[in-house]
């Protein structure tokens, strides 16, 4: 997935994939098989595979282009994998999330409106338990206080093929101490952002997604995402600045 992909429009029948990707995995918690997509489009294997490669080149979802079945990984806020995060909706698991910072948004989509969404995650340093309680796109408790999104990768190394690496770079940490000590876990430095922060980052996909049928491909410019989290008060020095 390359970085600064000029802009291009989703054709219908991508638009038609998404729509029901998501869709479906809110109702069963999992990603759809290529018979379930073909049973609901009417789209054959080849052009739902193409669609699937539409969308990943728009940022939507993560597919296996190497597998024959383009095997469907994340559709963010989705995971189909074990993640750093466990979304739990009215107490009952629903599914894992693609990363900590998506699962900020994960209670935003239409199909959880006022469902309580509880998200247990970790500490990227010590694995110690933290759980988010969010309501409709507002955090309503965090266990302990004070938690972070911890971001260890670079913009500029975002999708350089997929969303996988950036989304393994995002973590929650419990607070600044433990930040350091996991930057000393993975020799790496990276960036805090508070979760009113996270919830500023991740709005303008949360505020489409499954909203707006016709939503845009998104485009990955490393430097206006810099300007974007500096902009709003994060210390980006680690990352080098845009």
């Amino acid at each position: 997935m390359p970085q600064n992909v000029p802009a291009f429009e989703f054709s219908d029948r991508a638009k038609e994939v998404r729509a029901f990707v998501f869709a479906f995995w809110c109702e069963h918690g999992r990603g759809p098989t290529l018979r379930e997509v073909n049973e609901a489009t009417k789209l054959d294997r080849r052009q739902i595979i193409q669609a699937y490669k539409e969308l990943q080149l728009g940022i939507v979802i993560t597919v296996d282009e190497d597998t024959q079945n383009c095997n469907l990984l994340k559709a963010p806020p989705f995971s189909s994998y074990p993640s750093q995060v466990r979304a739990y909706i009215d107490d009952e698991f629903h599914s894992f999330v693609g990363c900590a910072s998506e699962a900020v948004a994960f209670s935003h989509m239409p199909p959880f409106k006022d469902k309580t969404v509880r998200l247990e995650s970790h500490c990227a340093c010590c694995l110690e338990p933290i759980t988010l309680i969010s309501k409709n796109f507002e955090m309503q408790s965090v266990t302990p206080p004070g938690v972070f999104l911890h971001i260890s990768l670079s913009p500029y190394d975002w999708n350089n093929v997929s969303m996988v690496r950036m989304c393994d770079a995002m973590n929650y940490v419990i607070d600044a101490e433990h930040a350091e000590r996991y930057e000393r876990q993975i020799s790496g430095r990276g960036v805090l952002v508070n979760l009113e922060q996270a919830k500023m980052f991740v709005q303008g996909v949360a505020n489409e997604r499954m909203w707006n049928h016709d939503w845009k491909p998104g485009i990955l410019n490393p430097k206006a995402v810099i300007k974007g989290f500096e902009m709003m008060g994060v210390d980006t020095s680690p990352w080098g600045g845009a």
